[in-house]
């Protein structure tokens, strides 16, 4: 079968599709990505047929403009459902979300150009993350099945069902649902209708291990997550046993091309892990140091080292909560101590710490003293080890890439709709 894979041009969420993008190629099945053009030499790269479409999008730059205006809000949105918020909240984050970040990664120019590869290409399935509400719509407009690769707890749909039955409560006229709104007039231009399986897709494929899973009453595929970390070169030094506990400190690569403020300092990390009786290997860039500072004689900075590689050998890892860094860590079997305070992050970071298998320390609290204090524990309470492999073996419990393809045939075979003198 032919297989349309779309992404946001984030590579962060790209790394995530392509242990399936592979595993459909090696049952012999034909793979394309498209995406916005900007992320065309990053496909390739993982050795995928990429297909650009439309113009890059505008988001990056809108919060560039916005400042902490913006990445204050979406720092506030309560993605955990902790606080309950009301209709009004719920109402205004999806308006918010949908103006600056749905509808700006899902441009006209993209959905326009994807729905017409689609037709060109007539694909059987389209796999869409999450936010590429582009895939949904183009499967919708030539009759493919189509499903959502979450890389993430699906904190999007539990606040989107919650938002649509407080809304079921109000009278009709007093509806008003911004993200329905964008998608009927983007579907109308294609001749097509929405409903909510445009947001939901016809069935998930879910990479998160089941502890952390959240369950919505959708149906949904299970699969491993296999770590992704792009064309990589293992250094000499990494292959030496290191003589001492070895702490990985990372915020990820998409901090060092978006205009996210990071939830902690480079120079807290070094000042937390000062003297400290470990081998510290930060991967941080030029653009992640200042001028001003201070490289502690224990650490050793890597512009880049594959984590799926550097990972495995370390004791703990010190984060800032982003999903490859969270899942690689979590399928390595390492100790986590996640400093995160925005998206799903949050949610992440606290069940990782209910799981026994981290330290979840919120923004508010960071101190150097703290992330020390909580490096030590992870170091010297062997329950954090002992929980870390638990959550571990539950990972590596769940099906393959590989091994989810036949269940991913059946279920396309279920959705896909015959076109009248399709190939």
């Amino acid at each position: 079968m032919r297989v349309l894979m779309t992404s946001l041009a984030v590579e962060a969420h790209f790394n995530n599709t392509v242990p399936l993008a592979w595993a459909l190629r090696a049952a012999g099945h034909e793979v394309h990505v498209a995406s916005h053009p900007a992320l065309t030499e990053i496909i390739t790269r993982a050795g995928l047929v990429a297909a650009p479409v439309g113009t890059d999008h505008t988001h990056h730059e809108l919060v560039r403009e916005l400042g902490a205006e913006l990445t204050g809000f979406y720092r506030d949105i309560d993605f955990t459902g902790e606080r309950g918020g009301g209709y009004t909240e719920l109402k205004g984050a999806n308006t918010l979300l949908t103006a600056t970040f749905y509808a700006q990664a899902n441009n006209d120019s993209m959905v326009d150009e994807l729905v017409d590869y689609a037709r060109f290409w007539e694909p059987d399935l389209v796999v869409w993350e999450p936010f590429t509400f582009a895939g949904a719509v183009a499967a919708r407009a030539t009759g493919a099945a189509h499903a959502r690769l979450l890389w993430g707890p699906d904190l999007f749909l539990q606040t989107r069902q919650t938002f649509r039955r407080q809304t079921d409560l109000l009278p009709e006229e007093l509806h008003d649902d911004a993200l329905e709104e964008w998608l009927s007039w983007t579907l109308d231009r294609f001749g097509c209708a929405f409903d909510e399986e445009v947001v939901t897709g016809q069935w998930n494929i879910d990479q998160m291990p089941r502890s952390v899973r959240l369950d919505l009453g959708r149906p949904s595929v299970p699969v491993r997550y296999v770590p992704y970390n792009g064309p990589s070169v293992i250094p000499q030094w990494l292959r030496t046993p290191a003589d001492r506990p070895r702490i990985c400190l990372t915020l990820g690569i998409t901090s060092r091309d978006l205009p996210y403020p990071n939830m902690v300092s480079v120079d807290q990390l070094f000042e937390s892990v000062a003297g400290l009786d470990a081998e510290i290997v930060a991967t941080f860039d030029a653009g992640q140091l200042a001028e001003s500072t201070r490289l502690p004689d224990n650490v050793r900075v890597t512009d880049f080292v594959p984590l799926q590689a550097l990972l495995p050998t370390c004791s703990a890892v010190v984060h800032h909560g982003g999903v490859g860094t969270w899942s690689t860590a979590a399928v390595s079997g390492v100790p986590q101590l996640v400093v995160a305070g925005m998206w799903d992050n949050v949610y992440r970071a606290r069940r990782l710490a209910d799981l026994g298998a981290g330290i979840f320390l919120p923004p508010h609290e960071l101190t150097a003293a703290a992330l020390r204090d909580g490096l030590e524990q992870l170091l010297t309470k062997p329950s954090f080890r002992e929980e870390s492999h638990r959550l571990q073996a539950e990972i590596l419990a769940e099906p393959s890439p590989g091994a989810v393809v036949p269940v991913i045939e059946e279920m396309t075979g279920r959705h896909r709709r015959p076109r009248p003198g399709s190939r």
